[in-house]
């Protein structure tokens, strides 16, 4: 899951481009290259991701406030919500893809095939 991998095979690229690359950030590919197991079971099968997506985001909201009141006594109103801005915009690319990639192994019925050992 961390590779970003095929659940089938896990060898093949879930992404065609890197986290880095913004043009293409949530493109995928149709399938896999390697096994050729389809990564679209359905037409906006990925529209629960966003549920993953959001958890993502109010897990992040709640590491922020608790982050910024263990070390600061009392911090200001503009705190929480720059430091809330900056660390959702840098860390957006990677709740992106990972939201994707989570819901894919979780419903995504492509379950793990070892072709090496047949």
């Amino acid at each position: 899951m961390v590779g970003a991998k095929c659940p089938k095979c896990r060898k093949g690229r879930l992404f065609p481009v890197s986290i880095f690359s913004f043009n293409k950030l949530i493109d995928m590919n149709k399938s896999c290259d390697v096994c050729q197991a389809s990564f679209q079971p359905e037409p906006r099968f990925y529209d629960g991701a966003m549920f993953i997506s959001y958890a993502f985001s109010v897990a992040l909201v709640i590491t922020v406030f608790v982050a910024l009141n263990l070390f600061l006594e009392k911090p200001a109103l503009w705190m929480y919500l720059s430091a809330i801005v900056i660390i959702n915009l840098l860390l957006l690319p990677m709740m992106l893809r990972y939201s994707k990639v989570l819901y894919l192994y979780a419903v995504g019925k492509l379950k793990y095939q070892d072709t090496a050992s047949k």
